[in-house]
């Protein structure tokens, strides 16, 4: 198997990523924007690439956060809210929020559930800071480390009760972004001391069964190469001081935070302990190099895979309407009597 994520081109697979994706065997998928056009045409897209593997368990991959980071919108499923208003809700009623993420997150999961999705790129652990770009933003579940950790906990909760395995982002902590990673690597300065703030949801949480990576330069801990490139980030935060054992994918990396050729990064993430090369965007000469260039999965590796797809085992095959009403009723009642 191929220890990497690839995108999808369209709303269906082409030939050439047919045969493709059968040759190389990928780890998995993630779906876009681009890939989603209906529930029978998603559900349709997604039963194929579990035909090609001949697996139910297929790791399919999706960013449905909720606010700006949504790939499944309206009309054709609800809107979810961003991670702010459940740091809002805290404030006044902090059991009464983490209930809220807990059935918000379950409700997502119900949906990604029915057109086949098993991965949900969600919760973000990042503890915001006033001072840092806006990538993360309302994304976040807030500034207190054990108030992020608490929300995500009852998010990794809401996304099992539903059939979906969730991921912790973006490991070791990107709240303190100057620039966004999509468009530059930032150089986060702060000293060891104070990255323990960071590191702190994490820790709390680090018994994930998934985690991604970000893509930041932290002098304190490397000082020449970004963290999903840096063994020493990989190995001696994320792995040892973190604890966290799980499955470790890349962010994307096509983000120009990073350097070289695609393949070249991916090969460079691997040889620092990354489990997982994430690639989105579909470009069939940097699949087909990343394919060549990663040594094929290790045992490690297939054994956290396998462990966290195991979390979701035993999932219905499809989301019930009528569960899907009953839990937005059951979130928007809980925010109506805290608010």
């Amino acid at each position: 198997m191929t220890p990497a994520v690839f995108g999808i081109s369209g709303l269906s697979l082409s030939n050439s990523e047919k045969a493709f994706f059968r040759d190389s065997d990928p780890a998995g998928y993630i779906i876009f924007g681009r890939n989603i056009e209906s529930k029978p045409q998603l559900r349709a897209l997604t039963d194929e690439l579990r035909a090609i593997h001949g697996c139910d368990d297929l790791a399919i991959l999706i960013d449905q956060e909720g606010g700006r980071v949504a790939r499944m919108q309206e009309p054709i499923w609800p809107k979810f809210p961003a991670g702010k208003i459940f740091d809002k809700l805290f404030d006044i009623a902090p059991a009464t929020a983490i209930e809220a993420a807990r059935v918000n997150a379950q409700a997502i999961a119900v949906s990604l559930n029915e057109v086949g999705i098993t991965v949900d790129c969600l919760p973000l652990l990042d503890v915001r800071q006033p001072d840092a770009d806006n990538v993360i933003g309302d994304r976040a579940l807030g500034g207190e480390p054990m108030r992020v950790a608490a929300l995500g906990r009852a998010i990794l909760d809401g996304l099992q009760r539903g059939g979906v395995v969730g991921v912790v982002k973006h490991l070791p902590g990107h709240g303190r972004t100057s620039v966004d990673t999509h468009k530059a690597l930032p150089t986060v300065t702060a000293s060891d001391e104070d990255l323990q703030l960071d590191l702190a949801p994490f820790q709390a949480l680090n018994q994930a069964p998934m985690g991604m990576t970000g893509h930041l330069l932290f002098t304190a801990w490397d000082a020449e190469t970004p963290s999903t490139l840096s063994k020493i980030v990989i190995q001696d935060i994320i792995r040892d001081r973190i604890g966290f054992d799980g499955l470790l994918f890349t962010d994307d990396l096509d983000m120009e935070a990073l350097s070289g050729t695609v393949a070249e990064r991916a090969e460079r993430a691997q040889a620092a302990g990354c489990d997982i090369a994430l690639n989105c965007w579909a470009k069939m000469d940097d699949m087909t190099a990343i394919a060549k260039s990663l040594v094929s999965m290790s045992k490690k590796t297939q054994q956290r895979l396998d462990r966290a797809m195991a979390t979701i085992a035993g999932a219905k095959d499809a989301g019930s309407a009528d569960e899907l009403t009953a839990l937005l009723a059951r979130r928007d009642a809980l925010m109506a009597a805290a608010a």
